[in-house]
C-alpha cells in the first residue's frame, strides 16, 4: 500500500471513530464485524448514513422523541418499522441541515437503505433483535441515465485547449503556463486508461514503469493492479516528469506523481476543478467530470475491441453488468446507423418528384 493510501486509511479511521462517538454504543459490535470484509471508507459511509437515520428517528418519529441518538438501545430497534424506514428515505430526498438544502439521488437513497439493511441484518442474525424490517422495504427504482461522454472530436478539442489555453479567462491564463503540462498529463491519463480519480491522485512517481509502459493503481477496496498505457500517455507523462523532477515538494509529498501549485499531492477536488475548467471551454454543452472521462475511455475501448470483458477488466469492474452500460452507450451509434440500413424503394427513379405546385 502506498504512503498516500496508508495516510488516507488513517484519516478515515479517525473520521470513523469520531462518527461512532455520536452513535449508540451497541453500534460498535456491528462496525467491528465489518472490519475484515469492507474498507474503512465503506464503514465511514455506513456510519454517516446510520447517524442520519437515527437523527430522523429522534426528531420525527413519536416513539423516539424522548431520546437522543446516543441513548437509543438495542431493544429500541425492535420498535423500528418498515414504514419508519420508508418515511426516512422519503425525507432525505430533499431536506435542510445546518441551513443547507441537501438532496439525495435514487442511488444515494439505495445506498442508505443498504446500510440500514446490513445493520439490522447483523443484529437479527445475532438474535439480538426480533426482525430485520428493512428487508421488507423495496429498494428505490433506479432509472437508467444516459451516459455522457466525449466524442472523438471533443477529446481532440479538449487536449488542444489544454495545450494552448484558448478560451480560458484572464485569471486562468495566469496559471496556465505553469500547469498546462501537468494538466495535459492528467487528462491524457484519464482518457488513455480510464482510471478513477481516487486512483489517479494516489499514484506515486515510483509506480510508473516506462520499460514496460505500465503503472500500479490501488483500486477501490485496496487491491493493487498493474495497468498498461499507450504511446500518447507515455509522451504526456514523460513531458510532465521532466518538469516534475525540478520541483521541490513539501515534506511528506515527495513521492506524489501529480502536484498542486502548492507543491503537495494534488487533491481529488483540484482534479475535478481542472477537468471542469477545460471541458467548459472544449465542450460547453456537456457537464464533464473525471468519471465522464472514464466513461469516454470505456466507450472508445469497447468500440475498438467489441470485448465487454476486456473493458470490465481494464476499468476494474467486478461485475460485467456495470460495464454493459458502455455497450448501451454504443447502441446510440448503432441506432443512428440503422436509419439508412432499410431501403424502401429499389431505385431512386421510383420516387416521384414533388412539384412546386404540389401540396405539402
Amino acid at each position: 500500500m502506498s504512503d498516500y493510501q496508508t495516510t488516507r486509511k488513517k484519516d478515515y479511521t479517525v473520521k470513523l471513530r469520531q462518527v461512532l462517538k455520536d452513535l449508540p454504543q451497541f453500534c460498535g459490535l456491528y462496525f467491528r464485524s465489518m472490519e475484515t470484509r469492507s474498507s474503512v471508507l465503506t464503514r465511514y459511509g455506513y456510519a454517516i448514513d446510520l447517524r442520519t437515520f437515527f437523527e430522523f428517528l429522534v426528531t420525527e418519529q413519536d416513539g423516539f422523541k424522548d431520546k437522543t441518538v446516543k441513548s437509543i438501545t438495542l431493544s429500541d430497534l425492535d420498535s423500528v418499522s418498515a414504514l419508519d424506514i420508508e418515511l426516512y428515505l422519503d425525507s432525505v430526498t430533499l431536506y435542510k441541515k445546518d441551513e443547507r438544502e441537501l438532496e439525495n439521488s435514487e442511488n444515494a437513497k439505495a445506498r442508505k437503505l443498504a446500510a440500514i439493511r446490513s445493520f439490522l441484518k447483523y443484529y437479527f442474525k445475532q438474535q439480538l433483535i426480533s426482525a430485520n424490517v428493512a428487508a421488507l422495504v423495496d429498494s428505490p427504482k433506479l432509472h437508467e441515465k444516459a451516459i455522457i461522454r466525449l466524442e472523438p472530436n471533443e477529446v481532440a478539442e479538449l487536449l488542444d485547449r489544454t495545450d494552448d489555453g484558448a478560451g480560458l479567462s484572464e485569471r486562468q491564463k495566469k496559471y496556465h503556463q505553469t500547469t498546462k503540462v501537468r494538466d495535459a498529463a492528467i487528462l491524457t491519463l484519464f482518457l488513455g486508461t480510464g482510471i478513477r480519480i481516487s486512483e489517479l491522485v494516489g499514484i506515486d512517481v515510483d509506480d510508473i514503469d516506462f520499460e514496460t509502459d505500465s503503472f500500479v493503481v490501488t483500486r477501490k477496496g485496496g487491491d493493487q493492479e498493474i495497468l498498461s498505457f499507450g504511446d500518447e500517455v507515455r509522451t504526456a507523462l514523460l513531458r510532465y516528469l521532466e518538469q516534475r523532477n525540478q520541483e521541490v515538494t513539501l515534506e511528506g509529498h515527495e513521492d506524489a506523481l501529480f502536484l498542486s501549485i502548492q507543491r503537495r499531492r494534488i487533491t481529488a477536488r483540484a482534479v475535478e476543478n481542472l477537468v471542469s475548467k477545460y471541458t467548459k471551454v472544449a465542450c460547453p454543452l456537456k457537464k464533464i467530470t473525471p468519471h465522464k472521462l472514464r466513461s469516454t475511455y470505456g466507450t472508445m475501448l469497447y468500440s475498438e475491441s467489441g470485448d465487454i470483458y476486456l473493458v470490465a477488466d481494464v476499468l476494474g469492474h467486478k461485475d460485467v453488468n456495470t460495464t454493459r452500460r458502455h455497450y448501451a452507450a454504443m447502441s446510440e451509434e448503432r441506432r443512428r446507423s440503422a436509419a439508412n440500413m432499410v431501403t424502401l424503394r429499389d431505385d431512386e427513379k421510383d420516387i416521384p418528384e414533388i412539384g412546386k405546385d404540389d401540396p405539402i
